[in-house]
């Protein structure tokens, strides 16, 4: 009886342990423990997919973490909105400190102050060259498939205080509206809409 006991409390513990290791990770198919930075990424995804969302009208579709290549080129896309306006890319970064670069420079740098007034200095990589990239890619994945639609793209930077001012910043709810709800170059009908649609799906 002791035997059986102790058994069943075993298996609680290990069933608790794998439970705890697949809240961490965000997937519950997958039971290993996310690292910090990535774990931190990953809620400032959540955190910039709840703002797009709150941006949206009626029409809008929101594809989240969309993976396409042309001529082995690969890109993965954070967020893509595709509505009557256009196809829109958005890189969302999730940094905490001070960014300084600008628009042309290949990397950034990044300054965080810790709690114990330590500071500490990195490169990373220019969100605007990198959602550049992302549009170049979407765009002639698009056209290579038949659908020949202008793409723009955008960076959010989420928790860093960024001096870096450009249009392809996006900050708020209401710089995320005016990009994506702005008539621009073309205006896309519900058949190129679908077309674009199936294909990020």
């Amino acid at each position: 009886m002791e035997f059986l006991i102790i058994g069943a409390i075993g298996l609680i513990i290990l069933l608790i342990v794998i439970a705890v290791a697949a809240s961490r990770s965000g997937d519950p198919d997958d039971f290993t423990i996310e690292p910090p930075q990535r774990a931190v990424g990953r809620r400032g995804e959540r955190a910039a997919e709840r703002l797009i969302r709150s941006a949206l009208r009626e029409d809008d579709a929101l594809f989240t973490n969309v993976s396409v290549s042309y001529e082995n080129r690969r890109a993965e896309l954070d967020d893509v909105i595709v509505n009557k306006f256009g196809v829109f890319v958005i890189e969302v970064k999730n940094y905490s400190g001070r960014l300084s670069g600008s628009e042309d420079e290949y990397e950034w740098t990044k300054i965080h102050i810790s709690e114990g007034g330590n500071a500490y200095c990195k490169t990373v990589k220019n969100p605007i060259r990198q959602v550049k990239r992302e549009v170049y890619i979407l765009a002639k994945y698009l056209d290579y498939y038949g659908v020949s639609v202008w793409v723009d793209g955008y960076a959010m930077i989420l928790g860093a205080d960024s001096p870096v001012k450009s249009e392809y910043i996006l900050s708020n709810v209401s710089d995320i509206d005016r990009a994506i709800h702005t008539p621009g170059k073309q205006r896309l009908s519900a058949a190129v809409i679908d077309s674009v649609e199936k294909l990020l799906t």
